[in-house]
């Protein structure tokens, strides 16, 4: 595997780190998940089980190695920086100024091992002025701007299925660590990456700012290409209270579909998003709310056209059978999404007890 040979030590909880951590594990890095004393990573907790833990903390901890530190007591601390000393990663996600006071910081763990790659990950960026404020996912999307683009029926910000901010950071990190190990092959020294949940959420603004940016306002949402001003990129009930998903605005598409519907002089409206589309949305409201999801999607599926039903999770599940993997017992996990040819991921769909990997303290 790609990463054979590496060794990754993990100090973050939840979801940013460690879903970072996995994409590392999975590909053969050696992943020991430091957790604190008592209950470990709170996700051994946090939702449903299936087995020997919850499903959340099995999704994103597979595969790693757990050894419990207390990090307040210098042997334990010894313990961790004698890791270090064979460590090629160190991620972490403490609050400003905690690896400082700890002694674990950049610069502390660097001068006894230069090789290091370091990568931190808060919420915010920690010379900036929210360096000190606790948060989480929603708050960072709040604070971005996401959520005033993220309207329901209603005109009012709704909370997204995922967690985009912390996995945005999470995929910014990945690449920072694996920049900075392919530079670190020329120069022989490892580096700091710093990552913010905040940073990474403004730069997933990119396709969005054009009014911003350009005319130094706050977009419409229901006017905008992709939140609500396309009749081609917009959600539409059925006759048995399912919805479907038209999601391509090349003119291609909307003359394909229309045409097809016998419509075809409403096809220049949809050349711009914007309230002048209006006529194109009620026409197709009428279309799809006249027929089941099934019947909507059978008459789709010959003609040209980016379409496809709002499935349920388990509905997702069974159409994205590639996706799966399950282990001896029967469980079902996530396959890893990068794939190569040669030297693919093996994932080791096992997750660690607590503290099962103690004696790595000793090494």
């Amino acid at each position: 595997m790609k990463l054979q040979g590496l060794r990754v030590l993990d100090l973050t909880l939840f979801l940013p780190g460690p879903y970072l951590t996995l994409a590392l594990a999975d590909h053969g890095a050696e992943v020991i998940k430091i957790e604190p004393p008592g209950e470990g990573d709170p996700t051994r907790h946090l939702g449903l089980s299936d087995g020997a833990s919850t499903v959340y903390f099995r999704n994103l901890n597979r595969g790693k190695k757990s050894v419990v530190l207390d990090l307040k007591k210098a042997e334990e601390r010894a313990a961790l920086l004698r890791l270090v000393d064979t460590a090629d990663v160190f991620v972490e996600s403490f609050r400003p100024g905690v690896v400082e006071r700890l002694g674990i910081g950049y610069e502390q763990l660097a001068a006894r091992n230069p090789r290091l790659v370091y990568c931190s990950i808060s919420a915010f960026e920690r010379d900036g002025p929210y360096r000190d404020r606790p948060a989480h996912d929603l708050a960072v999307e709040a604070l971005s701007g996401v959520l005033s683009m993220t309207l329901g029926q209603d005109g009012k910000p709704t909370i997204p299925g995922l967690p985009l901010a912390d996995l945005l950071a999470s995929l910014q990190g990945l690449a920072g660590i694996l920049m900075a190990l392919l530079r670190r092959e020329k120069t022989g020294k490892g580096d700091y990456v710093g990552i913010a949940m905040h940073d990474a959420m403004v730069a997933g603004l990119a396709n969005i700012l054009g009014p911003t940016l350009a005319e130094k306002r706050q977009p419409v949402a229901r006017h905008e290409r992709t939140t609500g001003g396309s009749a081609f990129y917009r959600l539409y009930e059925t006759a048995d209270g399912r919805y479907l998903a038209l999601g391509g605005q090349e003119m291609k598409f909307v003359r394909n579909l229309l045409g097809a519907l016998g419509r075809p002089e409403l096809a220049p409206l949809c050349e711009k998003p914007g309230p002048h589309q209006q006529p194109v949305m009620q026409f197709l409201e009428g279309v799809f709310r006249a027929k089941t999801l099934q019947e909507n999607l059978d008459f789709l599926v010959p003609l040209d056209v980016c379409y496809a039903p709002v499935n349920t999770l388990p509905e997702a599940l069974e159409a994205a059978r590639d996706m799966l993997l399950r282990d001896e017992s029967g469980r079902v996990h996530l396959a890893p999404p990068i794939r190569f040819r040669d030297e693919p991921a093996r994932p080791n769909l096992r997750e660690p007890s607590l503290d099962e990997h103690r004696a790595l303290k000793k090494s």
